[in-house]
């Protein structure tokens, strides 16, 4: 694996997967154009497991892809994408509220790159530089209940369950999930035994 840092906090790394070179970039304001394709072509796919972000969402895409880069500048976010050698986006992986050394973790990979471990490797990988790049000492995630497979990332990262929350899906259509914590001075890397209920 090689960790390249590339100016002032852009953090690239590259882990060769099979033939795809693959690397987790932090988001930057030329990804927008393949993000918005990314969301658009998963949207559905998305929706099926997490709540949908709505027709909102694309039509302030550029505006809202803008402010979240100006919010990262300030150090209250981190956003990763994973780009294909391409440059076609495959995933997103963000850390969001970081303050007092921790953030929450949240994550969506593209339809036709699942069932290949890429979301247990990229989340494993942005742990690691949550814990390396960013100084954080604790993650929390959540996810809904019918999510098995990002629950099943999450405690093969070695998140643990904590607890159930409730998850705004906007409008009337809350939804139940669960919340998930990883302590980064210990657990990192070490696959839980067992499965979160």
């Amino acid at each position: 694996m090689d960790n390249v840092l590339h100016g002032t906090g852009g953090i690239r790394t590259v882990i060769r997967m099979s033939v795809t070179e693959l690397a987790l970039e932090r988001l930057r304001s030329d990804h927008a154009p393949a993000l918005l394709v990314f969301e658009r072509e998963n949207r559905a796919f998305f929706a099926a497991s997490v709540p949908d972000r709505g027709d909102a969402y694309f039509d302030a895409f550029d505006a809202r892809h803008q402010a979240l880069l100006d919010e990262q500048e300030t150090g209250a976010i981190a956003f990763h994408v994973l780009v294909a050698g391409d440059g076609e986006i495959l995933g997103r992986f963000n850390l969001v509220d970081l303050a007092d050394g921790g953030a929450e973790l949240g994550y969506r990979v593209a339809e036709k790159a699942t069932g290949r471990g890429m979301a247990t490797t990229w989340v494993r990988e942005l742990c690691r530089l949550a814990r390396e790049e960013y100084g954080l000492t604790r993650l929390t995630a959540v996810t809904t209940l019918g999510n098995g497979p990002s629950r099943a990332v999450l405690t093969r990262v070695g998140f643990g369950a904590v607890g159930g929350v409730t998850l705004r899906a906007g409008g009337d259509a809350d939804e139940p999930g669960i919340a998930y914590e990883l302590d980064l001075g210990g657990s990192l890397g070490r696959e839980r035994s067992g499965t979160a209920s």
